[in-house]
């Protein structure tokens, strides 16, 4: 099983890239930010909580994250493998999402870690807000405060996944199409 964490920062093209990787390697993609933003449309009890967090450009509860990714890959259990956009965004999470795939017997191949540069990460994050009405991407106050969480909670996840030698950076600037090139060069390589 092919079992794929997708990692950047916001705005880093992670979800433009799944989507191509879902269709070149067969995967299913849990996206915790599509999951939590279907969550807010339909107002459920999980997407207003995680809505509170999401407004003041924080990272959504562990707690509500793991239940609501484990739930995905219960539904899932004839899946050739994962990949996972947005999560882990701790090392908790990391920890938490080896001992639940651990007792499925499918570990976590490969971290891909998409690197870009905050100038470019501001511009995607605006241009896409402006695309796609979201409001957490239309403010550049906010923007910058998610790319400073994700720099000082997530970025801990990269040394976890490095201590396993399961890390790859993989450079994120380029087009699409250079970008997709150097990450399935990477999976092919595993």
């Amino acid at each position: 099983m092919l079992n794929l964490v997708l990692f950047g920062p916001p705005g880093a093209g992670k979800g433009t890239q799944a989507a191509k990787l879902l269709e070149k390697y067969q995967l299913v993609h849990l996206s915790t930010g599509d999951i939590l933003r279907s969550e807010l449309a339909a107002q459920t009890e999980l997407g207003l909580e995680a809505k509170k967090f999401m407004e003041k450009g924080e990272l959504v509860s562990d707690a509500v994250v793991i239940g609501m990714i484990e739930g995905k890959i219960d539904s899932n259990t004839g899946a050739k493998g994962f990949i996972f956009d947005g999560f882990p965004r701790t090392t908790a999470q990391a920890k938490a999402l080896d001992k639940m795939l651990e007792k499925k017997n499918s570990p976590i191949t490969c971290m891909l870690a998409l690197e870009v540069e905050k100038e470019e990460l501001i511009k995607r994050l605006l241009l896409r807000g402006k695309d796609s009405g979201r409001a957490d991407d239309q403010d550049q106050s906010i923007i910058e405060n998610r790319i400073k969480v994700y720099n000082s909670e997530t970025t801990p996840v990269k040394d976890y996944y490095e201590a396993q030698d399961k890390y790859q950076g993989i450079r994120g600037m380029g087009s699409i199409e250079d970008i997709f090139g150097r990450l399935c060069e990477a999976i092919d390589n595993l």
